[in-house]
């Protein structure tokens, strides 16, 4: 059975006079479907919206208005460490989130962005990039690139491989990048940025969405840095979620309602965001689009998150309100929960329960903390080929059998064109002339169809062979390494077996020489006990004879 759960997290409020709250502040970890019921709870966490990040085994929250992120473990369900910084972080997101040991980028209150290797612990600071403090972080699907939005109303690019590299730019070579610098800026919004998200895809057609305080939100193709389309909207959108194929998207408003953004609203050849036609004209969506809640019910929607079929919107509110509504229906549809407290943050988890879901590589049982490492720090950007740091350690567990080195990895062309943003030109006339060869076969196949059937069996027969000898060569391998192993094995058992011999032979001459001593030791102390018996018998005698004077 699939068990679907979401995270939401509280932010502190200051305590009227005779007012009383349900909960406390903290993380909340709530299953959704089938049962909505809480599962476990975090306590003293006070977060701003876009502030937690979770991975498959731990949460992290920072903390409002503290310099501080608290690092919680799921598996342990225990507050794991509290992680200070020299200044307030205001957002987080997670780079490689599920796939075991990742990056946790974050936003600060100075405008820079901050890269903590959660397996390594090593801690990546970059210049002040904005003039406010960063509002939302988001990571897109292939983690690449990073958006960071800011109070400034500009939008950030950066190249999360360049951040990472210990190799960086040097600043007077003009023809480089600066190094710790965005690739590109978008600077459309004109107002404060609330929101910031990726589509699903991995191929370069993927787009962002992003939302601001000046009720639009522009779709980008932010590889290029070029606007795709904007939607005006009648309020100020705070934030964001997206539908799981990226058919629509769905923002929450500052009145407590629901704008829903079709993508597929007007017809199109090509794909709505990249058809020229529609890209220079802004879209005001229609008032049927616009879901409210019950007029008594109304409070801004600090959070949103979309299921995992994608039927259900989940909407977290500042009167610490979870709502749930009908996609299908367009409409309010029931109350999940009641946390007393404002939801900033939820987050919908993948679900569990599938039978043959695949397991990460990798897995973190703890945290590395950060370091600070001023020699690495002070020798980015001069264009040294190789900064790494002598206690550079990774830090994780392996889950999964390392694939060897030669074995074939399975991919075929097709797999390989399925990430790119079109299909080749040479695979689609194949496709065609295959289509039209089985629909219009010809009796009479000619010459040179012949030979070209022939060559095309010989290169598949080639590539077969390849095939089977590269299996033969990592069979070899593998059998080559079991022989090994198995040596080895032998070997250390025949070295105990002669160990153990050795000792029996030493522990039966030591008993061997303990009993010729022992055997000394008693025929000595035999003749001493036969002398003393003399001289006693003497005694003995002379007793007697005393005796029997005195009682004559």
């Amino acid at each position: 059975m699939l068990i679907e759960s979401f995270v939401a997290s509280t932010r502190a409020v200051e305590k009227k006079a005779n007012a009383t709250t349900a909960k406390d502040i903290g993380i909340y970890l709530h299953e959704y479907q089938p049962n909505p019921s809480l599962k476990s709870y975090f306590k003293k966490s006070s977060t701003q919206p876009n502030c937690i990040a979770a991975n498959a085994t731990h949460i992290f929250a920072a903390q409002a208005d503290k310099s501080a992120v608290h690092v919680y473990n799921k598996d342990r369900n225990n507050h794991e460490a509290i992680v200070p910084f020299q200044e307030p972080i205001t957002c987080l997101a997670l780079a490689g989130q599920y796939e075991g040991a990742g990056t946790l980028v974050m936003g600060t209150q100075g405008g820079r962005l901050i890269l903590w290797e959660l397996a390594t612990g090593r801690l990546i600071n970059t210049p002040q990039a904005h003039l406010q403090p960063v509002t939302c972080l988001a990571v897109d699907p292939t983690f690449n690139y990073i958006i960071s939005g800011s109070s400034d109303s500009n939008l950030h690019v950066w190249s999360i491989p360049a951040l990472l590299s210990f190799s960086q730019p040097s600043p007077n070579d003009p023809s480089q990048p600066l190094p710790l610098t965005p690739s590109r800026t978008l600077a459309d919004h004109r107002a404060a940025i609330t929101s910031v998200i990726f589509g699903h895809s991995a191929s370069k057609a993927n787009f962002a969405l992003t939302a601001a305080k000046d009720q639009t939100c522009i779709t980008w193709d932010y590889r290029n840095g070029v606007l795709l389309h904007t939607y005006l909207l009648g309020v100020s959108p705070l934030c964001l979620a997206l539908d799981p194929a990226d058919r629509a998207a769905y923002a929450g408003c500052e009145d407590g309602s629901i704008q829903l953004l079709d993508f597929y609203k007007k017809p199109s050849l090509l794909h709505p965001l990249y058809d020229p036609n529609q890209q220079s004209t802004p879209t005001q969506p229609p008032a049927s689009d616009h879901w409210h809640l019950p007029q008594a019910s109304s409070s801004p929607v600090l959070c949103l998150q979309v299921s995992y079929d994608g039927t259900t919107l989940l909407s977290g509110h500042e009167n610490g309100k979870v709502h749930q509504w009908s996609i299908a229906q367009g409409k309010f549809n029931v109350q999940i929960t009641d946390f007393s407290l404002p939801v900033t943050n939820l987050l919908v988890l993948p679900p569990t329960g599938f039978p043959n879901r695949r397991t990460p590589s990798l897995k973190i049982h703890h945290v590395v903390k950060p370091r600070y490492e001023s020699s690495l720090d002070s020798s980015r950007g001069n264009g040294s080929s190789s900064i790494i740091s002598s206690n550079y350690t990774f830090t994780a567990q392996l889950t999964s059998t390392l694939p060897l080195p030669d074995a074939p990895t399975g991919a075929s062309d097709l797999d390989d064109a399925l990430t790119h943003a079109s299909f080749p030109t040479s695979m689609l006339e194949n496709g065609i002339n295959e289509l039209a060869a089985l629909s219009n076969p010809s009796p009479h196949a000619s010459h040179s169809e012949h030979n070209t059937l022939k060559v095309a069996n010989e290169g598949l027969k080639t590539q077969l062979d390849t095939a089977l000898c590269r299996q033969r060569e990592a069979i070899t391998k593998v059998l080559k390494l079991e022989e090994e192993k198995f040596r080895r094995q032998e070997d250390d058992a025949v070295k105990k077996a002669r160990k153990k011999r050795r000792r029996i032979r030493m522990m039966e001459a030591e008993e061997r020489a303990r009993k010729v001593v022992m055997g000394a030791t008693v025929e000595n102390r035999a003749e001493g006990e036969g002398d003393t018996g003399t001289v006693v018998d003497g005694e003995d005698g002379l007793s007697s004879d005393t005796d029997e004077m005195s009682s004559e």
